[in-house]
């Protein structure tokens, strides 16, 4: 791992003549055949969004995508506020973005303290927060919170923030986990909450000041921040009311708002430029032109596939879940993304070299609205819109760093290059491809642990147990038990959550299947990646 560790380190100082210069400032607008995108089907955009502002699902929205080095698309559509007055939308329009801060200020900002090391992923939360390590909650650790696998509670009762910061917190060092940490997925503010309050314990900084200084400031990101200033707000989206009042750069979250409007799990404020700026960093491995955020091994890491119980996640970032309908449905399984429930979201795929902004503020003016299932339109539009490999793009830094020998200016190439070479095949894909016919009719046993997965990210588990012809009766998992994350030397017999099939043990008292285990089978696959 040293050793790895100083190829990255080494990486990353020639990484830097291969960037393609970008001047501090929002992304230029190009034309979608400059970045070898159709102009046709994004124009088809216009025709999905009317009709959901006819629907009155929102009063508006602005959608930005690009790929390396510039935007193609940039458009507002209605209102950006319909009560008290009418105003239109604009571009430049500042949303409150929800859910978002979680990915983009709160772990990025934790990743930042990883790789200066400050902090460790598989350290325990109460080595930096000794209240938190209370009421069972002292095994979890921060990779838990990352991906929601703390066991906490989704929200704590609004009550417990009546007190103010001081006994809000102490209430929510009192929680017990509802489940034992890393065992569930369970989506939670608090776990993001608890986070942003490690950046404050260890950097002295609050998440917002944290994310100003070593995120937002060095990309460009002047118009993105918590607790938006009275420029900002004049051109900001509202919300709903609170106190009479309508919420207009005041963040729409009560629990962020009662601590003051900056949280880990709520409370960022931004722009579709901002965003953009954000969206072609990660593109790049974490850095433009004006600065760095993020080192590539270290972005990498954060964006690495997960298995959360069935479902995929990176650290903050949301991959493909029950979370997940605002995602493009053709994006590649390295695609990393989330949304807010404000109606914002953004995703980012390396693979296609694509960037999908969507923000409206759907709760203006009576609280409701549903945005979700057209963001995730949007994003299929736009992956279908890729023509040809952008030119602007450079090298693909993940495979810099995992093979930092490999470094070139060749310019990487994109999945519809003109005739590719066919694609190398994994065996479930072949299978599915033939649909199942080896298997057809037959009784399964399987082998597996949380690396089967097909091409397009999802687990062989669910792809045989939803195959109709096809009776997958039993799971047998390996060293490590079934996700990869148990190290002891007798594992137990446990049940698959989500398909609810029998999983035996081959680290426990047997390390092979027992002929009881396999006398109603009749095929036995093996698909472990090693």
């Amino acid at each position: 791992m040293g050793a790895w560790l100083l190829q990255a380190v080494v990486l990353w100082l020639g990484f830097q003549g291969l960037q393609n210069a970008q001047a501090a400032g929002p992304l230029p607008l190009r034309t979608p055949g400059e970045m070898g995108m159709s102009r046709a089907r994004l124009e088809e955009l216009a025709e999905l969004i009317a009709p959901e502002i006819k629907a009155e699902n929102l009063p508006g929205c602005v959608v930005a995508i690009g790929r390396t080095g510039g935007l193609v698309y940039l458009r507002a559509f209605g209102e950006r506020q319909q009560e008290p007055t009418s105003e239109a939308m604009t571009i430049d329009t500042v949303f409150d973005m929800a859910s978002v801060t979680k990915p983009v200020a709160t772990a990025t900002s934790v990743m930042h303290l990883v790789e200066r090391g400050k902090l460790r992923l598989r350290d325990p939360v109460a080595d930096y927060l000794p209240d938190f390590g209370t009421h069972g909650k002292e095994a979890i650790t921060i990779e838990h919170l990352l991906t929601h696998q703390g066991g906490l509670i989704p929200d704590n009762p609004l009550a417990d923030y009546a007190d103010g910061a001081r006994m809000a917190w102490e209430r929510i060092y009192a929680l017990s986990p509802q489940v034992e940490p890393g065992t569930e997925f369970i989506y939670t503010d608090v776990g993001f909450l608890t986070l942003g309050r490690v950046v404050q314990q260890v950097s002295g900084l609050s998440v917002a000041d944290y994310a100003r200084k070593y995120v937002f400031s060095p990309l460009g990101m002047d118009e993105t921040g918590f607790v938006p200033h009275a420029d900002l707000r004049a051109r900001a989206a509202p919300t709903e009311r609170r106190d009479d009042q309508w919420l207009r750069g005041q963040v729409h979250d009560p629990r962020a708002a009662a601590l003051g409007g900056v949280a880990g799990h709520a409370g960022l404020f931004s722009t579709a430029d901002d965003l953009a700026i954000f969206c072609d960093a990660m593109l790049r491995g974490g850095a433009n032109a004006a600065g760095r955020a993020l080192h590539p091994a270290t972005l990498l890491e954060m964006t690495r596939p997960r298995d959360i119980g069935g479902a995929l996640r990176g650290l903050g970032w949301d991959m493909r879940t029950n979370y997940s309908s605002n995602r493009g449905e053709t994006f590649s399984a390295r695609a990393f993304g989330h949304g807010g429930f404000t109606g914002t979201a953004v995703w980012i795929d390396p693979q296609l070299d694509l960037f999908v902004i969507f923000l409206s503020n759907r709760l203006h003016p009576d609280g409701v609205g549903n945005v979700n299932p057209l963001a995730g339109r949007i994003g299929t539009v736009a992956a279908a819109a890729i023509e040809s490999a952008n030119p602007s793009a450079g090298p693909d830094w993940s495979d810099q760093v995992r093979r930092p020998a490999a470094i070139s200016a060749t310019p990487r190439a994109s999945s519809v290059d003109a005739a590719p070479a066919p694609p190398a095949l994994l065996g479930v894909d072949v299978l599915r491809r033939d649909r199942f016919s080896a298997l057809c009719g037959k009784r399964v046993g399987l082998i597996v642990n949380h690396t089967s997965r097909a091409g397009d990210g999802r687990r062989v588990i669910d792809l045989l147990h939803e195959a109709p012809d096809i009776d997958l009766k039993v799971l047998f998992s390996p060293e490590h038990g079934l996700f990869g994350k148990l190290d002891q030397s007798n594992i137990d017999d446990t049940r698959d959550e989500a398909t609810q099939l029998p999983v035996y043990s081959l680290y426990g008292e047997s390390r092979q299947p027992t002929p009881e285990q396999l006398k109603d089978l009749d095929a036995l696959v093996f698909d472990i990646q090693d």
